[in-house]
């Protein structure tokens, strides 16, 4: 089972689509921005990520300064209330497998989540490959 946390806006969060299907794999896609996110989840996938709130924080076209959120000395918990108001603010792709949870940026970082291998070539939307006709990873 695989899991993605996904904004159909995003072009990097619709390439990671694109190769979890690409793999055989049929994921269950969660619309954070219509789903909204809670505390416990955020936490949970962070845990298992690696990630805290603050490098979880999406910053570029978001309003995440606005909110005087990129001060440095804004508490994890307070970061963790935004992004519950706004979904926005959390970067993306998030993936979940049951080898692991990553944020999935640059694309490619999908793929140690993967059971299968895509068989290549994988391109990006824009055109780029990210894996050739023998389904290596093109750097």
């Amino acid at each position: 089972m695989i899991v993605i946390h996904h904004n159909p806006d995003c072009g990097t969060s619709r390439n990671v689509l694109a190769i979890i299907r690409a793999s055989g794999a049929d994921p269950v896609v969660v619309d954070y921005l219509t789903e909204g996110w809670t505390r416990p989840q955020l936490q949970a996938l962070f845990a298992a990520a690696g990630l805290t709130p603050r490098t979880a924080l999406r910053v570029r076209r978001s309003p995440a300064e606005g909110l005087g959120l990129l001060d440095e000395g804004v508490p994890d918990d307070e970061i963790l209330d935004a992004m519950i108001r706004h979904p926005i603010l959390v970067e993306r792709p998030i993936v979940a497998s049951l080898r692991g949870v990553r944020l999935c940026r640059p694309s490619q970082t999908v793929l140690p989540l993967l059971d299968r291998m895509p068989k290549g070539p994988v391109f990006k939307e824009d055109g780029q490959m990210i894996l050739n006709e023998k389904g290596e990873i093109v750097d």
